[in-house]
């Protein structure tokens, strides 16, 4: 896709994003419809979702895609290492990525942006696709811009996910 075009989506997921989230900051209704709009955005992803934490571990949340692994360490895997770091990862080659943990054969490439509110790790948008390569520097750059404004309009009660109040 050329970039132009793809910013051009990316610009209209963000509206769309802004419109999903307008009066509602309840985080399993924000986090949910959030991984549906980037799934049916996205047509090249196996998985479209967010692991959250819980001030030891990411657990899954909500998601779009096959089965997937429920508890990832920090440091572990691309999105343990991302939360460790708390900065945005890009793999190419799944394959070839010496800490990439093995949930859904059919993912070639990965992208994983952190959450994070004031300085506190909430958790992480991970995002698999089918090809190889498939994400670059706009991915990142919307892709973030896209959990920030997920993460400001979301009151964050954790304890409805049985994970306690947000360190």
């Amino acid at each position: 896709m050329k970039s132009s075009h793809k910013i051009e989506a990316y610009n209209l997921l963000l509206a769309q994003l802004e419109a999903l989230l307008e009066g509602e900051t309840n985080p399993l209704a924000n986090l949910s419809n959030a991984s549906a709009l980037l799934n049916q955005a996205l047509p090249n992803s196996v998985f479209t979702g967010f692991y959250l934490y819980d001030g030891k571990e990411l657990i899954l949340g909500p998601f779009q895609g096959g089965v997937s692994c429920v508890h990832i360490e920090l440091g572990k895997g691309v999105c343990g290492e991302s939360a460790l770091k708390q900065e945005t990862l890009i793999v190419d080659d799944v394959k070839t990525h010496a800490n990439y943990i093995a949930c859904d054969s059919a993912a070639m490439s990965e992208i994983v942006v952190p959450m994070i509110k004031d300085g506190q790790l909430i958790g992480v948008l991970d995002l698999d696709s089918r090809f190889k390569s498939d994400y670059d520097r706009i991915d990142q750059d919307y892709l973030e811009r896209f959990v920030a404004l997920l993460v400001d309009k979301t009151q964050w009660n954790f304890a409805m996910f049985g994970l306690g109040e947000m360190r």
